[in-house]
């Protein structure tokens, strides 16, 4: 009869939590990492509208948390295509076919603001189309 030796007493060993840099793609320990928000208009948050229009950014060191953070401060940021990002968040996370006045209440938009982001979102994909093959 075989029989396995020492099988008992080994402890699987735990998995280190890791981070994955946003710009070299490098993994390293959770602990390491360097992170913050950055602006950013196509950002919505999937569950805290505080955080809409911040996008978490995680790197493997300063250099390169500065080189995304850089980046960012050069990109426009739309109020519309924020406010595009909360529709698509109330449209995808609850019931469909929502009243102005519901989308309201669920985005804390007014009704001119939803039509501008309405009208914004159409022009992408507008324009999305006319690029596409």
């Amino acid at each position: 009869m075989w029989k396995r030796k020492g099988r008992k007493s080994r402890r699987a060993a735990k998995p280190v939590p890791v981070e994955l840099c946003d710009l070299c793609a490098r993994v390293f320990p959770e602990k390491e990492a360097v992170g913050g928000y950055v602006p950013d208009s196509s950002a919505a948050h999937a569950t805290e509208a505080c955080f809409d229009g911040l996008r978490r950014v995680t790197a493997c060191c300063d250099a390169h948390f500065e080189v995304i953070r850089n980046g960012y401060a050069h990109r426009p940021f739309v109020t519309e295509e924020l406010w595009a990002a909360k529709l698509t968040r109330a449209l995808t996370s609850g019931p469909t076919g929502l009243s102005m006045d519901q989308l309201g209440c669920r985005t804390g938009l007014q009704e001119p603001q939803i039509r501008a982001a309405i009208a914004w979102h159409n022009e992408r994909m507008r324009e999305q189309q006319r690029t596409d093959p």
